[in-house]
């Protein structure tokens, strides 16, 4: 899986003309073929069983974390009222993200997109979790425990290494790899409202 951070803000997606308006409703994921490599990369991924705690390998990176997690908690705060499981989620949720390749703030706007913060969230379709996460991928990448896509980390991690592939797969083109994560690729509706989303859940920390 790739780990460089992705060169893409959600005002880089409205600069490159790939967005055309209306609303947007959360779809699925659809199974595919993949190539052994890609099968092989995803299963290492989902298996990792580190904990998703920061690693933060000196002050300045502290500090950058220490003033995301506090404004992202604020904001979080209505839809996740518990500290607790505030905490949890958003250390997993950064964890998860940047390990995958992606800005954290674009998951936190997938995840309001996809399932309104509701972790036990099920689509018609059947996708299941905070990233709505399809039952076929326990079997393509996982244990076939499809049960487990109502844990919150292993959902976040599901949903992050599924969307890192999708954008690799669209050669770094993001309108084109939501489209896919949503099953709905080359429509404009999924794509623009989760820019909507992530454009208010970008932070920039001055310090």
């Amino acid at each position: 899986m790739q780990s460089a951070l992705l060169p893409f803000t959600a005002g880089a997606l409205l600069a490159a003309g790939l967005l055309f308006g209306a609303s947007a409703h959360a779809g699925n994921q659809k199974e595919e073929q993949l190539a052994d490599s890609v099968r092989l990369a995803l299963a290492n991924a989902i298996h990792d069983t580190r904990p998703p705690k920061p690693v933060l390998r000196d002050a300045a990176a502290r500090a950058r974390y220490g003033a995301w997690f506090d404004e992202m908690s604020k904001r979080l705060a209505k839809r996740i009222p518990d500290q607790l499981s505030r905490t949890e989620f958003l250390e997993t949720v950064w964890y998860e993200s940047t390990r995958s390749g992606l800005d954290p703030a674009m998951v936190l706007g997938l995840i309001q997109v996809e399932s309104a913060y509701r972790k036990y969230a099920i689509s018609i379709a059947g996708a299941r979790g905070y990233m709505q996460v399809m039952p076929f991928w326990t079997k393509v990448i996982g244990d076939s425990d499809r049960r487990m896509l109502f844990n919150m980390q292993t959902n976040l991690r599901y949903g992050c290494s599924i969307l890192r592939m999708y954008i690799d797969m669209e050669k770094g083109n993001l309108y084109l790899a939501l489209g896919r994560y949503n099953g709905s690729r080359g429509k404009p509706q999924y794509p623009n409202a989760v820019l909507a989303a992530w454009k208010k859940w970008e932070f920039n920390h001055a310090g």
